[in-house]
């Protein structure tokens, strides 16, 4: 697998660390290129998103020599995967269901 930052905490960092870029609504513009601050922002993160993932599970077949059972995870998982068709289903649970197995499997072995 793979893990990296979230469409909605790179928007948290865009805003934080730029001096003139304000917090936009997540939504696919109408263009890939934005004609705005507003949609050029919206742009990059949403398209920007897509491209990394579609990259990422094409070297990953590329890698595994076949085809992978790609699944989205977290707060924005449903709105990125409408905009490809590499995501093969959504789980925003993915991450909390495997963190409470991980927690089981510790506790039951009693806590070693």
């Amino acid at each position: 697998g793979a893990i990296a930052p979230g469409v909605g905490i790179s928007l948290d960092a865009l805003v934080a660390q730029t001096a003139k870029l304000i917090r936009v609504e997540l939504a696919a513009p109408d263009s890939v290129i934005g004609r705005s601050t507003l949609t050029a922002v919206q742009s990059g993160l949403l398209w920007g998103f897509v491209g990394q993932i579609e990259g990422m599970v094409r070297r990953m077949t590329d890698e595994l020599g076949g085809k992978a059972h790609v699944i989205a995870t977290g707060g924005q998982a449903s709105m990125v995967a409408n905009l490809t068709h590499v995501i093969d289903d959504v789980d925003p649970q993915l991450t909390l269901e495997g963190l409470r197995l991980i927690h089981l499997q510790n506790s039951s072995d009693g806590g070693t």
